[in-house]
């Protein structure tokens, strides 16, 4: 495992930094002009904006050129050094000379206003939906802010914050980046193993929690000094090992004195990824590039002052204050996106007038799935809706457009991003139909039958990479794809050339600044970027058509490379789920790399009881609409796919699964 790999990584930092590299002086030199705002978003000259590969007048003017910052890498806690025992009085200049607010803002300019900040539809307690007003959620972060900071909690100081999402977890977050401690986001979606995992390699010195956080802090051992949501009996605030509760920070902070604030350059934030495509990394974020994700969101979606929102995916209820916004996190489990309701979301948009709902593909395809129980009220509710969103994995145009026919006047959107970057591109529904209609017509010409996917013959050769439209890139995103070797590696340079399956890399002033303690996976992310300019290598794997539009065709971990090339799984794999019996479908592969067999795992329409081979019919017309070879069609009750979502398919994990089954081994659930 990487995070105790230090001696490579430390070997591999000492290298990049005792060997500067060929024309680096002329890479910082480019750097300086820009560097005083980049943290900012703030747009670069002409010198050093284009991709690489590609010269810098191609590059828009409009577009930011995030500049990669001195600390990004090589520094496992780069707040310590930034931040230890700074507590003059620069915070407030820097922000004066940024482009973008700090993300309090809103909650001084609105700490007098008795309207609504957010909602608690399902308050920890029990009972009716909890409201806040501006005026009480700003005091509250203010009060918060001030305790912590007399309880000895220091600028850069790591907190875990422990709390399911609501009123209380949005105020002790705010009062924590307020004072410039640095916030530790792992959701609870990880699992018990994984949680223990982030926390421990985060390396908290405090951990914020309500009740069940803090008996797994206690139980397994979990570093950093305990601070309870809720009060307890004495010896449970004993065995526990709590030291301060809320209310007691409330108390201490009862004047509001608060510290200076954190400059825009300062670390905020530690979020985890999702896990889905193996261990979670924490991913760092300065204050300035949150403010640019709050920009991007506005610039996008014209989220702002006074918007109701609607968040079925915590983090973007987290940031309604920073937007100005009302946010509702709907009545759910969010670990369980599947948990939530059509006749929920019509509640949440009730209680606050929502205009833009967000939701997750797992979680929108239950609010489609339990549309029946809607009443004559609700429907008028979702009547006022005027955008909303669906994003973590890819979302298919027939469940975009049923939860269109539910939300009749808004504009449907998919968004395309990931923890390290949340919005990178962006697609409406009739994009999609836009997009798709033109592949097909691609496809028509250049195929002998013009039919469906489903006509198309078996032959030696992919039908076709396909994969999941996600649109143009935003305002302030440059994409570009790395093209893959036979081997299935993206080794290729930085392009925007049209029709070439790669690696999707991204820029943004919204992406993250670096890996927490992960410095290969960092160095890898960087790898190929333009000097001084700060890219990330998503993981993803995807082609750009000629329209400029992003298609995404899967993983890279999850490239099978056969004897006939390279293959992507989404494309055959959106062709396998046009077979009506067909739910979901994952295309693997088994077998050494270079000579490897495909195979296909379907979950069907009517559940089967237990793993099994396909039955000759179904196995038929599966075969005929991948359009390639397969070894073998199996059939499975659920398909694996990761906690926080319940959308992203574990393929590694089905491969290997696949090719016990195939080689003898008992017939298990993956």
């Amino acid at each position: 495992m990487e995070d105790v790999d230090y001696a490579a990584a430390a070997l591999t930092w000492l290298g990049d930094r005792a060997v500067p590299a060929a024309g680096a002086a002329g890479a910082g030199a480019a750097a300086a002009a820009p560097a005083a705002g980049a943290g900012a978003g703030a747009a670069a000259p002409a010198a050093g904006a284009a991709g690489a590969g590609a010269p810098a007048d191609q590059v828009p003017a409009q577009v930011p050129v995030p500049v990669e910052s001195a600390r990004s890498a090589g520094h496992s806690r780069p707040e310590r050094a930034h931040s230890r025992g700074a507590r003059g009085g620069e915070g407030a200049g820097g922000w004066a000379a940024s482009e973008r607010h700090p993300l309090w803002h809103y909650l001084d300019d609105l700490q007098n206003s008795d309207e609504t900040a957010l909602i608690d539809m399902a308050p920890l307690g029990g009972g009716a939906p909890r409201v806040v007003s501006w005026r009480l959620l700003s005091r509250r972060v203010r009060q918060l802010a001030c305790g912590l900071d007399r309880l000895g909690v220091r600028k850069g100081d790591r907190i875990s914050l422990l709390i399911p999402p609501g009123a209380d977890l949005t105020a002790v977050l705010y009062a924590c980046v307020r004072i410039g401690a640095v916030v530790v986001v792992a959701d609870a979606g990880l699992g018990l193993r994984g949680l223990t995992r982030a926390v421990r390699g985060a390396r908290p010195d405090h951990v914020i929690g309500a009740a069940a956080g803090l008996l797994a802090a206690r139980v397994l051992d979990w570093p950093g000094r305990k601070i309870s949501v809720a009060r307890f009996p004495r010896a449970a605030m004993r065995a526990l090992d709590i030291s301060a509760t809320l209310a007691e920070l409330i108390a201490l902070g009862a004047d509001e004195e608060l510290p200076p604030p954190p400059e825009p350059g300062d670390t905020a934030a530690v979020l985890f990824t999702s896990g889905s495509t193996g261990p979670a990394k924490g991913v760092v974020y300065t204050h300035s590039q949150l403010a640019a994700v709050s920009h991007a969101l506005f610039a996008q979606y014209g989220v702002g002052r006074g918007t109701g929102l609607v968040a079925g995916f915590a983090p973007f209820a987290l940031l309604g204050p920073a937007l100005g916004a009302r946010s509702v996190t709907p009545d759910m489990d969010v670990t369980k996106p599947k948990t939530l309701t059509a006749a929920s979301v019509a509640a949440a948009v009730a209680a606050i007038d929502a205009t833009v709902v967000f939701l997750s593909p797992a979680a929108l395809a239950n609010v489609v799935a339990t549309a029946g129980s809607l009443t004559a009220a609700d429907h008028v509710s979702l009547a006022g809706v005027r955008s909303f969103l669906s994003a973590g994995a890819p979302v298919s145009e027939p469940l975009l457009a049923a939860a269109a026919r539910l939300m009749p006047a808004a504009s449907a959107h998919t968004p395309y991003g990931m923890t390290e970057g949340l919005l990178m591109a962006d697609i409406t529904l009739d994009g999609i139909r836009e997009a798709m209609a033109a592949a097909g017509s691609t496809a028509a010409a250049s195929s002998p039958d013009s039919s469906a996917w489903s006509a198309i013959a078996v032959t030696d050769a992919p039908a076709g990479p396909g994969g999941v439209c996600v649109g143009r890139a935003t305002a302030t995103t440059r994409i570009r794809t790395s093209a893959l070797d036979a081997q299935g590696n993206a080794t290729g340079e930085l392009s925007e050339a049209a029709g070439i399956t790669g690696e999707i890399v991204v820029s943004a002033p919204h992406v993250e600044d670096h890996y927490d303690r992960l410095w290969l996976t960092d160095r890898a992310a960087r790898r190929g970027a333009v000097p001084g300019e700060r890219w990330h290598r998503t993981g993803d794997v995807g082609h750009l058509d000629s329209a400029g539009r992003l298609w995404v065709e899967g993983r890279l971990p999850h490239v099978i490379t056969t004897a006939a090339g390279v293959l992507t799984p989404v494309g055959p794999e959106q062709r396998v789920e046009s077979v009506a019996a067909v739910e979901r479908a994952a295309v693997v592969g088994i077998g050494p790399a270079g000579t490897q067999q495909v195979v296909v795992v379907v979950e069907t329409v009517l559940p089967v009881r237990r793993v099994a081979l396909a039955d000759p019919e179904l196995a038929a017309a599966v075969r005929a609409a991948a359009g390639l070879p397969l070894a073998a069609v199996l059939v499975v009750p659920h398909l694996p796919t990761d906690i926080r979502h319940n959308s992203k398919i574990d393929r590694s994990r089905l491969g290997r699964w696949a090719g016990g089954i195939l080689s003898g081994a008992r017939m298990s659930r993956p």
